[in-house]
């Protein structure tokens, strides 16, 4: 079974003919892509990572990941943006938004250095007393500043706890496979590391031991999800717009900018998928987000945001469309009962699933949402399989380069997030931006 995608929403909205027009844009897109020809050519590594993939490496993943579920009750992933988000996204995704709490045989996993929080970080450290504690860093270079500072107070706490010896086997680091501050210190001190691939962006990299390392501690089956990218590979290697629906939503998310939407929102209607809509405002706002262009991402979980963001949705300005990823098999199901005081007036309920009360809504706000001017993509997903968020993944990863193509910017480039970490070192005195501090401080007592 694969994903399928829905236009029917879209009639109004971008007509037939539209779509053939759009057609040889898509095939320069998958050409440029494909040929290695287009803009950010170094980060198309993720292309044919599904099949191409370092085969050892991949096992001693499996083989570090079945070490820490025997030995380690708190497992901490220490990361920012692409080396934080697909990982966490995932084990929501797969396990249960509610993983830590749930009775289970792997360890609980908290995920830190994603901000520069001194609560959320003492707060990690609280949860870790008393227990048998692991960390994943997740660093290119080692330098970034928030995973960087929890990295630094986290492998402090094991060595006091364990000793150096007996921390060594509880640090795992995934970086650069050759160089860098973190690489360094993990080979003087005899961490195991995993890779970053050169040729793989960070918000591109959740297939890579960014993201499987901490999704196979959390016990999900990383051969199911790399099968299932792999099966996307092969049916996405299309350049026909007619066929390859992956192409199909590029393309209409193109043709509602250029008509004038600026915001395209990601619905979902089960709350695991909160996370993986944080992932996909990431791969789309960092990849198209530049030269003044780009759709801005957001994203709704209904039908809980339909009291709430559903207001605006319905009678706000209309410049959004929405794409809504639907689930044909729940993970679990409950059957509504009868009540024989009927005090809540839903015994017309009685013997339905949720999830078909949950389709109705999807239903009847998709329809009340186009009626309001509200364009809608629909992306229908299998289940909750590995195999088909691995799918998932891929068929986001692929729309994104050829959007981003479509689009006219570099999708796998990220030059304005530099800008923040300039003034940041520089108000914080960091040697070498000694000009920038004052010049930033003169500006700030304006």
């Amino acid at each position: 079974m694969s994903i399928q995608l829905e236009t029917q929403h879209l009639t109004g909205f971008i007509a037939p003919e539209e779509f053939e027009s759009a057609a040889p844009q898509v095939k320069l897109a998958h050409e440029l892509l494909h040929n290695g020809a287009g803009a950010g050519n170094d980060f198309i590594g993720w292309v044919n990572l599904p099949t191409d993939y370092d085969k050892e490496e991949f096992a001693r993943i499996k083989a570090a990941a079945e070490r820490v579920k025997k030995n380690t009750d708190v497992f901490v992933v220490i990361g920012i943006g692409g080396s934080y988000l697909g990982a966490r996204a995932a084990i929501e995704f797969l396990k249960s938004n509610n993983y830590n709490t749930l009775k289970k045989d792997t360890p609980d996993i908290y995920f830190i250095g994603n901000s520069i929080s001194s609560t959320a970080l003492a707060e990690v450290l609280e949860m870790c007393e008393g227990k048998d504690v692991s960390i994943n860093m997740i660093s290119k270079s080692g330098t970034t500043t928030e995973p960087a500072i929890a990295f630094r107070v986290l492998r402090e706490l094991l060595v006091k706890k364990y000793g150096k010896d007996g921390a060594r086997e509880r640090i795992f680091c995934t970086t650069d496979k050759g160089k860098g501050t973190l690489k360094h210190l993990a080979d003087e001190e005899g961490y195991e590391t995993f890779v970053v691939p050169d040729d793989v962006g960070g918000r591109y990299s959740v297939l890579t031991a960014v993201g499987l390392l901490p999704i196979a501690v959390a016990g999900a089956d990383i051969d199911a999800l790399m099968a299932g990218a792999a099966k996307a590979q092969k049916t996405y290697n299309n350049p026909d717009l007619k066929t390859n629906p992956c192409y199909q939503y590029a393309a209409a998310r193109n043709m509602l900018y250029r008509k004038g939407k600026a915001i395209e929102i990601l619905v979902s209607y089960e709350p695991c998928f909160a996370l993986m809509n944080e992932w996909w405002k990431q791969l789309f706002g960092e990849s198209e987000g530049k030269n003044n262009k780009g759709l801005f991402p957001a994203s709704v979980v209904f039908s809980t945001d339909l009291h709430s963001m559903g207001q605006y949705i319905q009678q706000g300005r209309r410049t959004m469309f929405e794409t809504t990823v639907l689930f044909d098999k729940p993970k679990k199901e409950i059957i509504i009962g009868n009540d024989p005081q009927n005090v809540d007036g839903l015994n017309f309920l009685e013997g339905k699933s949720m999830a078909y009360i949950n389709e109705k809504a999807f239903e009847g706000t998709v329809l009340a949402h186009t009626d309001g001017g509200v364009p809608n993509v629909v992306v229908r997903v299998p289940d909750f399989s590995e195999d088909s968020l691995g799918q998932l993944i891929y068929f986001f990863e692929k729309a994104c380069a050829v959007s981003g193509y479509m689009m006219g910017v570099n999708p796998f480039d990220q030059p304005g997030v530099e800008s923040y970490k300039k003034n940041m070192f520089a108000l914080l005195g960091k040697p070498g931006y000694e000009e920038q501090k004052d010049a930033l401080e003169a500006r700030l007592k304006k």
